[in-house]
């Protein structure tokens, strides 16, 4: 085989560029720190970096997230903790209005301060995140939730949605909650039932928000009542007597008959049960026990014996119902105590504390009013525990979110942490191995060149004598 000079020459140069592209190579790792400057460098674990890089890449965004949502939380937590005080305070100024010592004149003065907590409580229902957009308008994040179209009367303009953001490929977290659900969709009275006293009342009685015993009975009974009061004074002594009626029909729950039958032959105004003060009213009964205690203890005709039922709940009434019936058949009119039993409904805080003020500013005398104040009072008082209870369930739920956030931080935080190390194993150079073939290919190329010039050296004319 021939080997022409211009072959040795084109190896011999070859062989050197070759081993400067290697060395150089190495020393672009050593320089970097990385082991892959190319795919080409190793296919396989170039594909694998680029699949940690985009998972880390989405780790990070949603670390990002996280520390958002956490953000928007903390400050709606600040201002469910506003509010809370702003309600706590509302409900140690009507402990304070039941006071008898007080004026009409003090009274005013606490319904003034009262107004001043209802506008602050419209500030704190229009704050806006960090963001910029209002916490408490669903999805209208630039519409002002709360609006006062009259003195007292607030209206809602955002929607029922929540704002969320992904914290992990399969978890969205709300980061606001809907002004309904925290000012409006609070149930009045105790939650199940709401009692009310008519406002035509003269006499002394004061209703309690009364009792759930059973809710399921609750709820499958009409959940619609009226007690109502008569006074018989034909006696020596005046006997105070009540029915429980169902407005929609005008018959007695306890009798079954029609309320205008209950009355005795002598026209005495009586119902089937004795009412003292401060008993409690059991709607309740068995089918052979009309009601108990019984007046008269024999019951006239007329009294007929109803089915037994059982709401589920019970009621208390103190004081002195009065009616200005002593005789005659009973008809719903003026002049005849009566209280309202009906199922809770939504009533949004505004309208509580306005309500509330509205008390305050309606004046009595020592003869009149109050009994209607110290109703409206355990009314007000009623709807702001419910209103507490509401505004403290959404701030479990915003701590529970942010708990929830915590714990997917600590998550992504190790996440990230493993991506980088499985990035630095599959592409970080070895520099003690690195540093070693940079050595070996110095040498190498040293070994090219100086053989080089021997080789570029020889000729037939070099050998000659």
């Amino acid at each position: 085989m021939r080997i022409s000079s211009n072959t040795i020459y084109d190896l011999g140069v070859g062989s050197i560029q070759q081993q400067t592209i290697d060395m150089l190579h190495t020393q672009q790792q050593v320089s970097s720190g990385r082991r892959i400057l190319a795919p080409s460098d190793d296919p396989v674990a170039a594909a694998q970096v680029l699949d940690v890089t985009q998972l880390s890449d989405l780790n990070s965004q949603f670390n990002a997230n996280t520390t958002t949502a956490t953000s928007s939380l903390q400050m709606e937590e600040s201002i469910l903790s506003s509010i809370t005080s702003l309600i706590q305070d509302a409900q140690t100024l009507t402990v304070n209005a039941g006071n008898a010592a007080l004026s009409n004149v003090d009274r005013a003065s606490q319904a003034t301060e009262l107004q001043g907590s209802l506008k602050a409580l419209l500030g704190l229902a229009n704050s806006t995140d960090g963001a910029g957009q209002y916490m408490f308008a669903g999805y209208k994040g630039t519409t002002t939730p709360f609006t006062e179209v009259a003195p007292g009367n607030i209206a809602y303009n955002g929607d029922q949605g929540q704002r969320l953001i992904s914290i992990t490929s399969n978890r969205q977290v709300a980061v606001s909650d809907s002004g309904s659900d925290v000012f409006q969709r609070i149930k009045n009275g105790n939650g199940t039932f709401v009692t009310a006293a008519s406002g035509t009342n003269t006499g002394s009685g004061i209703v309690s928000p009364g009792v759930v015993v059973d809710g399921t009975k609750w709820a499958a009974s009409k959940q619609n009542y009226q007690i109502v009061f008569a006074v018989d004074n034909t006696g020596s002594l005046p006997v105070t007597t009540y029915d429980i009626i169902d407005p929609t029909t005008n018959n007695s729950m306890v009798t079954g008959a029609p309320s205008q039958a209950l009355a005795s032959a002598t026209g005495g105004a009586r119902f089937p049960r004795v009412y003292t003060s401060d008993s409690v009213i059991s709607f309740k009964q068995l089918a052979t026990d009309p009601g108990q205690p019984q007046y008269p203890a024999s019951q006239p005709a007329g009294f007929a014996t109803a089915a037994a039922w059982d709401y589920g709940n019970t009621v208390s009434i103190n004081g002195v119902p009065a009616s200005s019936q002593a005789v005659g058949l009973y008809a719903p009119a003026p002049g005849i105590d009566s209280f309202t039993v009906k199922a809770s409904t939504n009533q949004d805080l505004f309208t509580t504390i306005n309500n509330l003020i509205t008390a305050l500013q309606t004046p009595t005398t020592v003869t009149s009013g109050q009994a209607g104040l110290t109703n409206g009072l355990n009314t007000a008082m009623s709807n702001l525990d419910s209103a507490l209870n509401n505004i403290l369930t959404v701030r479990a739920s915003v701590g529970a979110r942010l708990k929830e956030i915590s714990a997917v931080q600590n998550t992504g935080g190790d996440l990230s942490l493993q991506y980088q190390q499985v990035t630095s194993q599959l592409q970080d150079v070895d520099y003690a191995k690195a540093i070693s073939d940079l050595t070996r290919q110095q040498t190498n190329l040293e070994a090219a060149q100086k053989s080089y010039l021997k080789v570029q050296g020889l000729s037939l004319f070099s050998m000659m004598p």
